[in-house]
């Protein structure tokens, strides 16, 4: 099931965020910058400001009960980002994080989003080829930021609709 999160949830969207984080940080970060104390109060501030943004959407994925991916996406300088997609490595291959793509190209179709954009770590190959899968395509504009690459997908009208 795809929801909306809510403040209660934070403890697991950190939990699930932190252990998602280093499957593909890990050997390229030293562990404190993705999963010490410090980088995870950091990270469940941040998360803790979308949940409350009015600009800022937060949806989780649950499976009996338990949250089994996050994903967040937000407007900033004219463009909607696919800012955070994480799903517990438990679940990988599962469909999560396809269904939580979906759910935000829906809510992007609904708001009138026409073009989106995210940055996805450059060593992270697994997350390349879903984004890949999912349509993305290296941002001509602007196709690195930091260790980072940037992608960009035309949010097109749904089929059968138009």
């Amino acid at each position: 099931m795809i929801r909306t999160a809510e403040r209660d949830d934070l403890d697991a969207i950190v939990t699930l965020h932190t252990e998602a984080r280093a499957t593909y940080y890990s050997g390229h970060l030293a562990e404190e910058e993705y999963a010490g104390p410090a980088e995870v109060g950091r990270a469940r501030d941040g998360w803790a400001r979308a949940v409350d943004r009015q600009d800022a959407t937060v949806l989780v994925a649950e499976e009996d009960g338990a949250l089994v991916g996050v994903a967040a996406h937000s407007v900033r300088d004219g463009w909607t980002y696919l800012t955070q997609l994480h799903v517990s490595p438990a679940h990988w291959r599962e469909g999560v994080g396809s269904a939580l793509h979906l759910a935000c190209v829906a809510d992007w179709r609904r708001r009138g989003v026409t073009r989106a954009r995210l940055e996805v770590f450059e060593p992270n190959k697994r997350a390349q080829a879903f984004y890949a899968a999912c349509g993305w395509v290296p941002d001509p504009e602007t196709p690195r930021h930091g260790g980072h690459l940037v992608l960009r997908l035309a949010v097109t009208e749904a089929p059968g609709r138009g």
